[in-house]
């Protein structure tokens, strides 16, 4: 007899984004006429081709795949080490920044390694997360066996949930009892909430007091155009104590179907067995990625590297300003319809309030109907998130700009 993993009960019954598709697929075979008109801004996707950059050291690491001298088998799992020496010095050590490049794992992804992290944690830690939330947070730790059911709200006994909302612009404030693990994304995902300086200082002092670590989200920090805002949370003292942070090619080099990324774990990060030993978890988390990992592909890789030649930043950077100017665009025509709009400023995402009497998955009705527009219900993001729906800057200019005009268009009813 084989017995499943019954946490995974647990789950609710649709992941966020395929019942969105789900949706969308119903509306398209419904109207074939208006699914020729609909544009996408749901799923935070990319759409511009990679840098060229990118695409040159593809092929020529694609050549050398060619030849018996130059041909690469298996590869170190934590990553090549050229790639990790380019990662530490640009985005680490030019923002005078400590991080070694042996404290960096290059990963296919900060979404897998937001859920592979939980291997190296026990069972007996009291989690933390924003509301509203990444969904990936919440649903690796119900998949683990960390929580409790879920409510009729939804919410997982077990976690504690910190509510956003707009009186505290949905940057929570560290709570007042301890937690032992804290899920922090900025620029934020859903909201397009960055944390400031002295937010983000906030919880590192927060952890360090408690001896709480936390899981920075950092996946957008390219976004942020704003020099007083940090873009790593190493730039904060004390969080090399208390910290390990998640970045990725994805949004900035457009490696969501590349897939590269990478997490850095510093070697003065501790954590308490149960015997009351503090231990290091830079080793385990070497030794999950060199059991379960094969590491990432080398012409991939290569490609990651490109992007922080001269060549390649400066594409990293036409591209930023591309979505950052779709976000513009967006912004200013959800305002044209009375909408009231948090993010789109040093972040890829817009976090637009409903009409009043709406709910988030009504207002996703509505102008999937109305507009022909994919947007993504707040409330899929968690009990604070009702009421709110996103908007994603990434797509073409045109689109963007389509988009502005039909929610300006929009009948919203006289609603606020």
């Amino acid at each position: 007899m084989a017995y499943l993993n019954e946490h995974y009960l647990k789950l609710k019954a649709g992941y966020l984004f395929p019942e969105i598709s789900r949706r969308v697929k119903a509306f398209c075979d419904t109207d074939p006429k208006a699914a020729k008109r609909l544009i996408r801004c749901g799923i935070g996707d990319v759409t511009e081709p990679l840098p060229p950059a990118a695409i040159a050291a593809l092929h020529k690491a694609v050549d050398e795949m060619a030849v018996r001298e130059t041909f690469k088998g298996y590869g170190p799992e934590q990553g090549y080490e050229w790639l990790r020496a380019a990662i530490a010095q640009h985005d680490y050590h030019a923002r005078g920044i400590e991080v070694a490049d042996d404290e960096i794992f290059v990963s296919d992804g900060s979404k897998c390694d937001c859920g592979n992290i939980l291997d190296i944690f026990g069972r007996r830690n009291r989690i933390a997360v924003t509301d509203p939330v990444y969904p990936v947070y919440v649903d690796t730790n119900v998949m683990a066996g960390h929580t409790g059911p879920a409510d009729d709200g939804g919410a997982y006994a077990g976690l504690l949930y910190l509510e956003g909302h707009a009186a505290n612009g949905f940057v929570p404030e560290p709570p007042r009892d301890p937690v032992d693990l804290i899920y922090l994304c900025s620029p934020n995902n859903p909201t397009g909430a960055v944390m400031t300086r002295a937010q983000l200082t906030a919880w590192v002092e927060y952890a360090l007091k408690h001896r709480a670590i936390i899981l920075f989200d950092a996946a957008y920090e390219a976004y942020i155009a704003d020099p007083a805002l940090p873009h790593s949370i190493f730039e904060i003292p004390g969080a090399r104590e208390c910290a390990i942070e998640f970045r990725s090619f994805s949004k900035n080099g457009g490696f969501t179907g590349t897939r590269c990324a990478f997490t850095v774990v510093p070697k003065a990060l501790l954590a308490q067995t149960a015997s009351g030993e503090r231990r290091p978890l830079h080793p385990l988390w070497l030794r999950r990625m060199t059991t379960k990992f094969n590491g990432v592909s080398y012409p991939v890789q290569r490609a990651a590297e490109a992007l922080y030649s001269p060549e390649g930043q400066a594409q990293v950077r036409a591209l930023i300003e591309h979505y950052l100017g779709n976000a513009r665009v967006l912004v200013a025509g959800a305002r044209a319809a009375g909408r009231r709009v948090f993010g789109g400023v040093n972040a890829p995402y817009l976090w637009v309030q409903t009409p009043a009497g709406l709910t988030s998955w009504q207002a996703f009705d509505k102008i999937l109907n109305e507009a022909n527009v994919v947007i993504t219900p707040g409330s899929g993001f968690g009990k604070a998130g009702e009421g709110w729906f996103r908007i994603s800057a990434f797509n073409r200019r045109a689109h963007a700009e389509e988009v502005a005009k039909r929610l300006r268009e929009m009948d919203w009813g006289g609603q606020a």
